[in-house]
């Protein structure tokens, strides 16, 4: 299977506890790995102000990851993010 590169920057809820962001990343990761792709790297960086307020909230705790799957993946990932009410915001790019 064609495998891409791409690089997705997802925004958790900050007031989040450590312990439920990591987990968090950890399933982000699971879905990327349990489809057949590659983390090639995570970045956590952390509390940062958002652009612009987004459903009251005026910060948020950012991580980038850069990884290669196949392009059914990024769908699958959107699709879990937005499910889910500790993720504020995510984009995928594809490289």
């Amino acid at each position: 299977k064609k495998m891409n590169k791409y690089e997705m920057i997802y925004i958790l809820e900050s007031a989040l506890s450590d312990e439920a962001k990591d987990q968090l990343v950890e399933k982000i990761d699971g879905v990327i790995t349990k489809n057949g792709g590659v983390v090639e790297k995570t970045e956590k960086w952390g509390i940062k102000k958002l652009a612009y307020p987004i459903d009251y909230k005026t910060e948020g705790y950012y991580v980038l990851m850069n990884i290669e799957a196949a392009e059914t993946v990024p769908a699958e990932l959107d699709r879990q993010m937005r499910n889910s009410d500790a993720i504020v915001r995510s984009m995928i790019i594809r490289k």
